[in-house]
């Protein structure tokens, strides 16, 4: 890699949410690793999303036996992988011809955020998973998410970006989330080549992919009101479409993990 896959060495940084080291596995085997359920769970709950609702490992894309174990409907996944050379030259090209976002307001069908701290960008895709779609409503009224997420949306991309930046609330509740994990979370400084990518059904049933190094939000396709962010279809367009771009640039055996944002059950 040539590119720090990061925000530049000169801005604010956090410390990476958990383990930083994706094991080897075999092809669309997903692994645990740094996108850790319980720990990406304790940080939109403090935030303020309620425990009705929470993250939840994937194991498989492929295998309808191990799909079944995760709750539905998934309003949300977290993709977490190494940015390889594949990814990059992708990123670059599909967002040379674009215009940088500049929407605000609430008729926007989605909310984007601009990442400008670095090694949170596991902390931007929850943001991006919390924001939109059906979990947006559920969003607790009165807590530090609900005053976020207001005072963000009138915002253009750059202030939105200067909100993230100054937020205590949101610094406090990432420190105290990455104490938590399997393993010990790298040091705030050290340089991560891990990237998180949301992909979320919004309200208009469209599949957004959502990350905040892209110069917007991208719009995937179209989902029926049936289909969800696992879907066949989401899946289609979203992580299956990833890796297979990932599969063509000569890494077949790319090592990810996968978790879905939906209903927690007792």
């Amino acid at each position: 890699m040539s590119d720090n896959p990061d925000v530049p060495n000169t801005q604010k940084a956090f410390v990476p949410l958990g383990k930083q080291t994706l094991p080897q596995n075999t092809p669309h085997q997903l692994t645990h690793s740094e996108n850790n359920p319980e720990v990406m769970s304790h940080l939109v709950h403090q935030l303020g999303l309620p425990e009705t609702l929470g993250f939840t490992d994937v194991f498989s894309i492929d295998e309808p036996d191990l799909l079944a174990f995760v709750p539905r409907p998934a309003h949300a996944l977290l993709l977490v992988f190494p940015v390889s050379s594949t990814y990059e030259a992708h990123r670059r090209t599909e967002d040379e011809p674009l215009q940088p976002y500049t929407g605000s307001g609430p008729q926007e069908p989605v909310t984007w955020f601009k990442q400008t701290i670095r090694n949170a960008c596991g902390l931007i895709g929850l943001l991006h998973a919390v924001s939109n779609g059906e979990t947006r409503a559920h969003v607790i009224p009165g807590s530090d998410l609900d005053g976020l997420l207001k005072e963000a949306e009138g915002l253009s991309p750059e202030k939105r970006a200067d909100l993230l930046y100054e937020s205590k609330a949101l610094e406090s509740a990432h420190a105290d989330a990455a104490k938590l994990g399997d393993t010990a979370a790298p040091g705030a400084e050290d340089d991560v080549d891990l990237h998180f990518v949301a992909f979320v059904k919004g309200v208009d049933g469209t599949l957004w992919e959502l990350d905040g190094r892209r110069k917007g939000p991208l719009a995937r396709g179209s989902l029926g009101e049936d289909e969800d962010a696992l879907s066949e279809t989401a899946l289609k367009l979203g992580v299956r479409k990833f890796l297979e771009m990932e599969a063509k640039g000569g890494n077949p055996d790319l090592r990810f993990s996968l978790v879905s944002l939906g209903p927690v059950f007792d």
